[in-house]
């Protein structure tokens, strides 16, 4: 009997979140859930602990971590710099050198390797896949990856544009071509992956050719704690003349930044709710928020010449209305009209929230970053 199953791993440093997919079955989830508070007293002591806790879960679903039907475990990892570009099987030099890429990801590659070492001494003898948050994007080219910075200095430290949630925006734009009937290679989407971190991407015909995140996932549009764009002056005179440490102007702007930073909130629907009472720091946040937006989805029409369509996901994207409709308001003249009335309407389906007359169809496609990682690993290790 082939072995379908394949069981997600997303491993952070104090919590473990899964998801147990059946391949044969169209990716239909088997069991799904996470386990928190990692090290905590009130949680499991390790991974260890936490992951035999998965197994035990599994296992009261008729699908325990020593399941016949079990093909894989895909773990995501979120950098994966300029070494990884597709799905990987996870080997002693493969661990190696995620370790050495821990610099560009000080605070996700470790946790994510953690759940890797614990898989791996768990079930030494299944196929373990890792699927890198930075792989789609590496098909972006010269010019829109590199940094205008000295070549040789760029080079030695791994400095340029890199791009995260690619697992997301792989997923999205190719739901949408389907949502339009097309393949992918014939439509250029701009996705929109709007949660508390958010990234835009430029994808043509299936291939990303630009994104907002770079060489970290800072960069961009405006997050919920985290500035996006930035002059890196700002930095400088951060350091310099408020006298702050870099660590405190990493904390700053990691953390205490975005729609935090401006209004105190950075749950989109707190601040919806004060801009109907009148809130002036929520709207402005807001304002800031979507000003962002509307800027690079008219530089990506720019970059893809064409544009088919302009996809929302993940939190804000899939529920906020609002949102969906201010980052787009006045950008009729390059073929984009939302309508009012599909765009009011909540749900969870894929669905078109453009008029019948828009030359760019505007899409609401719910992210499934779990499915496009079990498919992923699955492609690799199927017989």
């Amino acid at each position: 009997m082939t072995a379908t199953h394949v069981l997600v791993l997303n491993s952070g440093s104090s919590s473990l979140k899964y998801q147990l997919l059946d391949m044969s079955a169209d990716a239909a989830r088997k069991a799904t859930g996470i386990v928190e508070r990692i090290g905590e007293p009130a949680g499991p002591a390790d991974h260890t602990e936490a992951l035999r806790r998965v197994a035990d879960e599994l296992a009261a679903h008729g699908a325990g971590l020593d399941s016949p039907d079990l093909a894989a475990i895909a773990h995501r990892v979120v950098h994966g710099g300029t070494r990884f570009t597709d799905p990987t099987l996870i080997t002693d030099e493969v661990v190696a050198e995620i370790e050495h890429l821990i610099p560009l990801a000080p605070l996700h590659n470790p946790a994510n390797l953690t759940g890797i070492e614990v898989a791996r001494r768990l079930r030494p003898d299944l196929p373990q896949v890792a699927v890198f948050d930075t792989a789609f994007h590496s098909t972006m080219p010269q010019a829109a990856a590199r940094y205008a910075i000295d070549r040789t200095v760029a080079d030695e430290y791994g400095i340029r544009r890199y791009g995260f949630h690619g697992t997301s925006h792989a997923y999205v734009s190719r739901r949408t071509a389907r949502l339009l009937g097309k393949d992918p290679s014939e439509v250029n989407v701009i996705v929109l992956h709007l949660g508390n971190g958010a990234s835009a991407s430029a994808v043509r015909g299936g291939v990303c050719v630009d994104t907002s995140m770079g060489l970290t996932p800072l960069e961009g549009l405006v997050m919920g704690t985290r500035s996006g764009d930035l002059d890196p002056a700002v930095i400088f005179h951060l350091t310099r003349v408020a006298g702050l440490s870099p660590d405190q102007v990493d904390t700053l702007l990691n953390k205490r930044s975005g729609l935090l930073g401006l209004c105190g909130d950075n749950d989109m629907r707190e601040i919806g709710r004060r801009m109907a009472e009148g809130d002036e720091a929520a709207r402005l946040a807001f304002e800031v928020y979507v000003h962002r937006l509307r800027k690079y989805v008219g530089a990506y029409c720019a970059v893809l010449g064409r544009v088919d369509a302009v996809a929302f996901t993940a939190g804000v994207g899939e529920n906020s209305a609002a949102v969906r409709e201010a980052a787009l308001d006045g950008l009729e003249p390059l073929g984009i009209e939302i309508d009012a009335v599909r765009n009011a309407v909540r749900g969870s389906a894929e669905r078109l929230v453009s008029t019948d007359t828009s030359r760019v169809a505007v899409a609401v496609v719910p992210t499934d970053e779990e499915r496009e990682i079990a498919q992923q690993a699955y492609s690799l290790v199927r017989p």
